[in-house]
């Protein structure tokens, strides 16, 4: 992932003063989680996908940086609350804030960087990048809570599963690019182009993770994570479709009621695997891949149209 990052090398620096700046407290409890929290960001891709957009529609600017921003402190505020939903103690190989201050904290610290979002779009007049990224944070909750419902039942079929990565997912990564777009352009146009790109490269990403549940990489989220928590993704799904009524019900009951036992995931995963649903899941990857990438060949040949291909590239192929 070279060439992305070395075309935005410059912004993502500035970026980061930015957005220590954004997330800054004057209470000194909560500035000293919010310094932990700000340290142990990821990879930054969403904030990537904002000013890789703004660069293949314009020129970066201000308002670019707040976009980044806001997505940012929005997708950091999802994971301290889901953390807290998922009673989860470790965060990309740390201690989450939910291990480390408990409920309350991580519940008010998720609040905060969502205030804290909501002012800093408020303040510079962002008001169509905010609606846009408010659009993004109620999807992201209706596809949680359609999940919620469902894993209850265990009653995903294809089209569900695909509304609720849709929602949860892929509404971010689409508004990351919008955000960026009309940040540079203020074109409805052209935002809704990226949008449309952003929620492809998002559809292709989830469902790159749902794939990890099935592989042994060491990837840093462990094996069998979503049998665990009762959720049916792709692979799955397609293999409750093909497989024979007995063993649909053994794989049922293994989900619903033995989902901690290794060996009973490891029999789950084998069984996906020989029914070909890693296979169809891959070319299902690969097509919303494919369709980002048409919808990014519209735009003219250049360095910028280049790196975001490996990054689109990078969203499936990766080990991790």
């Amino acid at each position: 992932m070279k060439l992305p990052l070395s075309l935005i090398e410059a912004e993502l620096a500035l970026f980061e003063k930015k957005f220590k700046d954004a997330a800054k407290s004057r209470v000194s409890m909560l500035d000293r989680i919010m310094g932990y929290v700000v340290k142990r960001k990821g990879k930054q891709i969403r904030p990537m996908f904002v000013f890789l957009s703004a660069k293949l529609c314009g020129q970066v600017n201000d308002s670019t940086y707040r976009a980044a921003s806001l997505v940012e402190l929005l997708h950091t505020a999802t994971l301290v609350h889901d953390d807290v939903v998922d009673d989860s103690l470790e965060r990309r190989g740390f201690f989450s804030v939910y291990a480390l201050w408990k409920n309350k904290a991580s519940v008010l610290i998720g609040d905060y960087l969502l205030a804290k979002g909501l002012l800093l779009s408020l303040d510079n007049n962002d008001f169509e990048i905010l609606k846009i990224l408010s659009e993004a944070v109620r999807c992201m909750s209706e596809g949680e809570l359609l999940q919620m419902e469902k894993s209850r039942s265990l009653n995903i079929d294809e089209e569900t599963y695909f509304e609720i990565i849709k929602n949860k997912t892929a509404s971010l990564l689409s508004s990351a690019c919008g955000a960026g777009a009309w940040s540079v352009s203020g074109n409805v146009e052209l935002t809704e182009k990226m949008k449309a790109f952003g929620e492809k490269v998002g559809m292709a990403f989830q469902i790159k993770d749902d794939l990890f549940d099935y592989t042994s990489n060491n990837i840093g989220k462990p094996t069998g994570n979503d049998i665990k928590e009762k959720k049916l993704t792709l692979p799955l799904i397609y293999t409750l479709n093909k497989i024979d009524k007995q063993t649909r019900r053994e794989l049922i009951y293994i989900v619903k009621n033995e989902n901690t036992r290794k060996s009973k995931i490891a029999y789950v995963a084998e069984v996906v695997r020989k029914s070909g649903g890693i296979d169809y899941t891959v070319g299902k990857m690969n097509e919303f891949k494919q369709q980002a990438l048409t919808i990014l060949h519209g735009f003219p040949p250049s360095p910028i149209r280049d790196g975001f291909e490996e990054l689109v590239n990078f969203v499936t192929d990766r080990k991790y």
